[in-house]
C-alpha cells in the first residue's frame, strides 16, 4: 500500500508547477466507505475515468483562461486606461498577485474544516463570478469618473483575488477525490490531463484577450470591458459546468486541516518555551519538543521534518519576484519597443546646442548662421529635415545672426540659442514676406514607448484641436507652436479641427513608439484639415521578439525550479505534512510579489537598474540556496519517524514535569 502511495505521488510530481495543487489534508487518512455520498460515479466509454472529470477539466480551463486572460491585460490597463505610473501599475498588479497566493490557505481552512471542497468550490466560484463581473463593469469609460472605474476594479480584483485563491487547493484534490482507491494508475493521469487542461486555458487566453483589447474599438478607445468581459463569461462558463456535473461527483465531507494543527503546535511550542526559561529546567533536543505537553510525539516528529524543508524555502521568493514580472515589468519594457534603446539624439554637452531648419514656405530657402559653417544646400519647401546639426557656442548662451537667402533676397533676425537645447528654425512666409522662428524641441525620446506631438498652425486663424476625444489644444494663427503633447502609439484618425469658420476632422496617421513629431496645418481644402507631418525624433526599432529569449529563459527555469523543488521537499516530509509544504510554497510565491511591490514603489529606479537589481540578488540568492543545500542532509522520512519513536521511548524517564516546575518558579 505505501508503494502505491509513492508510485502515485511519483507520478503527480512529474506534471507538478505552482499551479498543481494537493489536498489540504493528511495524504493517510483513507475514504471512509460507510458515508453514503461516496458513490460510484458513472465510467467514461468503458474505462476506469469517472465521467464526473469531464467536468471538473472544463470547469479547470475555463477558469484558468479567465484568470490569466484578464491578468494578461491588467498592467496596461493601469496604465493607459487609470494613466498610472509604471511603479503604481507595477505594484498594484503585484499586489494582487500576492494576494491571489495568500488567499488558498483560506480556501483550505474552509473545505477541510467546515464546508467541504466541493461546497468551497461552488461559493467561492459564484465570489469570483461576481468580481469578473465588476471588473469588467469597471472598465466601462462612461460609467461615472474615474474614482468609481478605481473603486470598482480594486473591488473586482479582491473579489477576484479570493475566488481563484480559494479555489486553488480544492479543484484539483477533489478531481483526485473521484477515483476508487484501486485506480490509482488513472488518477496520475488525470493529473497530467488536469495539468494541460490549465497550460491550454492560460496559454489561448495569453494570446486571445490582448488582442480584444487592442484590435477591437469601443467606446472611442481600446476595448478593456470586451477585454475582461470575455474571461468574465468563460468564469460563468466554468461555474455552470462545474454544477452540471454535480448529481456525479463523489463528495467527502470535511476531515479537519493539518496546516491549522501544525499551526497551533508551533505556537504552543513557541509559547511554552518562553514561559520556562529558568535554568532548573532541562534543555531539549529540540524547540519542538515544548510542545509535547499537549501534542503527540507523532505529529511533533512530523512537523520537524517539515520545518527542516521550510527552511530550505526561504532564499526562494526571489525567483517568483523576477518569474512575476512577465505580467508587469517585462509587459512594460514590450510597451517600449520597438524599444528605448536607440536614442536618436547625440549627447547634448556644454557650450554646444542642436538645431534644425523647417522650411514651410513655398520656395527653397538657404539658412546661413553667422560664423557657423551650417546648412550648405538650400532647403526645398516641405522638405523633411536632415540629422540635427551641432552648433558650437562660446559660453552658455549667444545670440547669433541668421541671414534667409530667398529669392534673391537677404533677410536677417537674430535669435539668441542656449546650451544643450535643441531647436528648430521655422520659415514660412507671412503678409507677402518670408520670416522665421526659432522653437524648442524635445532633448531626448518621449519615455515609456510614448509618442510627443506638437502643432504648427499655418492658418490665418487660431484652431481648436481635438485629439482622440481626451487632448484639447488651442493653437493661434501664423505659425504658432503648440507645446509637446504625450500619446500612447496608434493610428489617430479621428481628431477634429475647429476654426472661426467651422469644424473638420483631423487625421495624425500612425504615431509611433518613442517617436517625436511635428505637425503642420497647412490649410482647410475639400471638407478637411490638410496637414504635413515631420519626424523630429524617430521611433523606436528594437523589434519586440527580442523578448522572446528571456521568455523561454525564464520559463525553462520555471518547470525546473517548480518541478525539481517540490519532488525533491515531497520526498523529504511524511504524507500526512504534504499539504503544509504545498501552503509554504505557495506562500513563497506571495512574499515574492510582495517583494516587487515594495521595490516598485518604496525604491522606484530607472528601469534598467531595476532589471540590474533583481539580477544580482536572484545571483545572490543561487549561492545562498547552494551553500545551504551543501550542508542539508537528505533523510527518509519513514526512518526519521522510526528514530523518533525510539528517541521518545529512552527519553520518557528524563523529563521533568512543567507544572511542578512552574510551581517553584
Amino acid at each position: 500500500m505505501v508503494g502505491d502511495k509513492r508510485g502515485e505521488m511519483n507520478a503527480f510530481q512529474r506534471n507538478e508547477s505552482k499551479e498543481t495543487l494537493f489536498n489540504f489534508v493528511s495524504a493517510d487518512d483513507p475514504p471512509k466507505e460507510d458515508f453514503p455520498l461516496r458513490k460510484k460515479s458513472p465510467k467514461l466509454c468503458g474505462s476506469n475515468y469517472p465521467l464526473s472529470i469531464a467536468f471538473i477539466v472544463v470547469n479547470e480551463f475555463c477558469e484558468r483562461f479567465s484568470y490569466y486572460g484578464m491578468r494578461a491585460v491588467l498592467t496596461l490597463y493601469f496604465l493607459s486606461f487609470f494613466h498610472w505610473d509604471e511603479n503604481l501599475s507595477t505594484a498594484v498588479y503585484h499586489a494582487f498577485s500576492a494576494l491571489c497566493y495568500f488567499t488558498p490557505v483560506i480556501g483550505a481552512i474552509m473545505a477541510d474544516s467546515w464546508l467541504g471542497k466541493y461546497k468551497t468550490i461552488i461559493y467561492l466560484s459564484i465570489v469570483y463570478v461576481v468580481g469578473h463581473l465588476i471588473k469588467s463593469v469597471g472598465a466601462i469609460p462612461s460609467l461615472g469618473n474615474q474614482a468609481v472605474h478605481v473603486v470598482l476594479s480594486m473591488t473586482g480584483l479582491f473579489l477576484i483575488a479570493l475566488g481563484t485563491g480559494g479555489i486553488k487547493p480544492c479543484v484539483s484534490a477533489f478531481g483526485g477525490d473521484q477515483f476508487e482507491e484501486e485506480h490509482t494508475s488513472e488518477r496520475s493521469k488525470f493529473f497530467s490531463i488536469f495539468y494541460l487542461s490549465i497550460n491550454a486555458g492560460s496559454l489561448i487566453s495569453t494570446f486571445v484577450t490582448p488582442v480584444l483589447r487592442g484590435d477591437v474599438k469601443c467606446f472611442g478607445e481600446d476595448c478593456y470591458a470586451l477585454a475582461f468581459g470575455v474571461p468574465a463569461a468563460l468564469m460563468v462558463l466554468a461555474l455552470v459546468v462545474f454544477i452540471a456535473g454535480s448529481g456525479l461527483y463523489r463528495k467527502t465531507p470535511p476531515q479537519g486541516n493539518v496546516l491549522l494543527e501544525v499551526c497551533k503546535c508551533i505556537g504552543f511550542a513557541i509559547k511554552n518555551r518562553l514561559k520556562n526559561r529558568s535554568h532548573e529546567i532541562p534543555k531539549r533536543d529540540h524547540w519542538l519538543d515544548w510542545a509535547s505537553e499537549k501534542y503527540s510525539k507523532q505529529l511533533i516528529g512530523e512537523v520537524k521534518m517539515v520545518t527542516r524543508v521550510l527552511f530550505l524555502f526561504i532564499p526562494l521568493p526571489m525567483f517568483w519576484a523576477l518569474f512575476d514580472q512577465q505580467g508587469s515589468r517585462w509587459t512594460l519594457q514590450a510597451t517600449k519597443m520597438n524599444a528605448d534603446f536607440e536614442t536618436d539624439m547625440p549627447r547634448l554637452v556644454p557650450e554646444e546646442s542642436l538645431i534644425r531648419v523647417l522650411n514651410l514656405a513655398k520656395n527653397p530657402v538657404r539658412v546661413t548662421i553667422q560664423d557657423k559653417d551650417l546648412f550648405q544646400q538650400p532647403m526645398e519647401a516641405f522638405q523633411n529635415p536632415a540629422e540635427y546639426s551641432k552648433l558650437i557656442l562660446n559660453g552658455e548662451q549667444q545670440s547669433l545672426l541668421f541671414t534667409l537667402q530667398h529669392q534673391g533676397l537677404n533677410l536677417a533676425f537674430n535669435y539668441t540659442v542656449k546650451e544643450k537645447s535643441v531647436y528648430s528654425l521655422i520659415v514660412f512666409e507671412a503678409e507677402g514676406s518670408l520670416s522665421s522662428r526659432l522653437i524648442t524641441d524635445l532633448e531626448a525620446k518621449p519615455e515609456n514607448g510614448l509618442a510627443a506631438v506638437r502643432f504648427i498652425n499655418g492658418l490665418s486663424q487660431d484652431v481648436n484641436l481635438t485629439i482622440d476625444r481626451k487632448r484639447f489644444i488651442a493653437v493661434q494663427e501664423n505659425y504658432s507652436a503648440s507645446e509637446y503633447s504625450l500619446l500612447e502609439r496608434d493610428i489617430y484618425n479621428n481628431g477634429k479641427c475647429i476654426t472661426e469658420t467651422g469644424e473638420f476632422p483631423l487625421e495624425l496617421g500612425l504615431l509611433d513608439f518613442g517617436a517625436s513629431y511635428t505637425i503642420v496645418i497647412t490649410n482647410i481644402s475639400e471638407g478637411a484639415v490638410k496637414t504635413w507631418k515631420s519626424e523630429d525624433i524617430k521611433a523606436n526599432n528594437v523589434h519586440m521578439a527580442w523578448q522572446l529569449p528571456q521568455y523561454l529563459l525564464i520559463s525553462a527555469g520555471e518547470v525546473m525550479f517548480s518541478i525539481t523543488g517540490l519532488a525533491f521537499s515531497y520526498s523529504q516530509s511524511p504524507a500526512s505534512m504534504k499539504s503544509v509544504l504545498q501552503a509554504g510554497w505557495l506562500l513563497t510565491v506571495a512574499v515574492g510579489n510582495t517583494f516587487v511591490l515594495i521595490v516598485a514603489e518604496a525604491a522606484p529606479m530607472a528601469q534598467w537598474a531595476e532589471f540590474v537589481l533583481f539580477t544580482v540578488l536572484l545571483f545572490a540568492v543561487c549561492i545562498i540556496f547552494s551553500i545551504m543545500g551543501y550542508f542539508y542532509v537528505s533523510v527518509d522520512p519513514e526512518d526519521l519517524e522510526e528514530k523518533e519513536e525510539k528517541r521518545e521511548i529512552s527519553s520518557r524517564g528524563n523529563t521533568i514535569g512543567l507544572v511542578t516546575q512552574k510551581t517553584k518558579l
